[in-house]
């Protein structure tokens, strides 16, 4: 089987990317023909492990930066806004030369599965990529989620694809209902691995990570904090991810006076041993997928504690069990929780070794056969 993954950016960072990309080497591992194709290229490397049997190719190589648009200014007007919506939360990258790459590429594509993996990919290959591929869009969001155009272009567009792929029970009712007649199917992302070495729940870390943007949450996690330390003034909290809301954070860390006990960390290539020295997972994001960095954590034994945002979050974690769910946003009640579980290392225990079980059904060798029974069913009906 010949399988095509199209990632905007797979040399870079993300729970998107990572997930893809251990899609990729699971199905060239099971004895595919797998291409892992890259919309823009920025760095020499993939951050992520990437098996050598999976051909990596990059549309747009924009490592000496980004080029000006060399189209001209009637193909530039027909192109932006037309193609990519304005609302794509990643609308930055798709200047008109990279949207025709990316046409381009789609429109070539004659067999096999070809697997889009965001919006605006998707919404490109609806539209272009001839009928005799199979057209798989994965969904890394909620619909709710995206702005007002994407949303309606989605609506629009997705009828296209053999399948629409979400990654939560509670994505697939929704686009299923929004996508009458479409195939919608559910499958998790996986983790790369579920037999890590289990905290001892002896470090007084708590550790968060994601990208420091909005949509994290980490402005609201600080000040949580905040009231943590107040009561428990040797324990850490643990902040790993890079992004332009670094100094924002920064001053909010000196604002509470936390710079003895609130750390960012940045990137990291050794998290699963960071993981393995922190006795909590704390997740404040307004808004997630599947929140992959969580589920990880919860291999490693770690409870959790998270915002119950759309969606994700209560997809995964049975409140009281594996981890405490807290109502989106609320500050104060993320205290709260995070000082339960600090003040009770049995309950810590105990509710870490149920997520080091849950995690099970994330593991490869559970999800990666689903994708397989999927785009051998959708190839027989070619």
């Amino acid at each position: 089987m010949r399988i095509r993954y199209l990632l905007l950016h797979a040399y870079g960072m993300g729970g998107t990317i990572r997930t893809v990309i251990n899609q990729a080497n699971a199905m060239v591992r099971a004895g595919h023909q797998v291409e892992l194709v890259s919309v823009v290229r920025r760095r020499d490397r993939p951050q992520f492990a990437l098996d050598p049997r999976v051909k990596l190719s990059a549309l747009v190589d924009q490592r000496g930066g980004v080029a000006p648009p060399s189209l001209g200014a009637r193909m530039r007007r027909k192109l932006r806004g037309r193609m990519v919506p304005s609302g794509e939360f990643a609308i930055r990258y798709f200047t008109p030369d990279v949207e025709k790459a990316v046409i381009d590429f789609v429109g070539g594509v004659d067999d096999g599965v070809l697997v889009t993996t965001r919006p605006g990919l998707n919404l490109l290959a609806a539209r272009f990529a001839p009928r005799r591929a199979v057209r798989v869009a994965q969904e890394h969001m909620n619909l709710a989620t995206h702005r007002p155009d994407v949303r309606q272009a989605v609506l629009r567009h997705y009828r296209a694809f053999d399948a629409v792929v979400t990654l939560t029970e509670t994505d697939r009712r929704e686009y299923e209902q929004a996508l009458p007649g479409v195939r919608v199917e559910r499958i998790p992302n996986a983790v790369h691995k579920v037999d890590h070495p289990h905290s001892d729940q002896t470090g007084k870390i708590v550790v968060a990570a994601g990208r420091l943007f909005a949509q994290k949450g980490f402005d609201l996690l600080i000040p949580a904090f905040a009231g943590v330390v107040k009561r428990h003034r040797d324990w850490q909290l643990r902040i790993y991810g890079t992004g332009p809301k670094k100094d924002e954070l920064r001053a909010l860390i000196e604002e509470h006076r936390l710079y003895n006990n609130v750390f960012l960390m940045g990137r990291t290539e050794h998290f699963d041993e960071e993981l393995r020295k922190a006795s909590l997972f704390v997740l404040s994001s307004r808004f997630e997928g599947l929140p992959m960095v969580m589920i990880e954590a919860m291999s490693h034994a770690l409870p959790i504690v998270s915002f119950d945002c759309p969606t994700g979050p209560a997809d995964v974690i049975t409140h009281g069990v594996d981890g405490l769910l807290v109502p989106p946003e609320d500050v104060a009640g993320l205290t709260a929780a995070l000082n339960q579980l600090i003040g009770d290392r049995d309950a810590r225990l105990r509710m870490g070794a149920a997520a080091a079980k849950t995690v099970l059904d994330y593991a490869p060798d559970a999800v990666m056969p689903r994708w397989e029974s999927l785009f051998r069913e959708l190839l027989s009906r070619r």
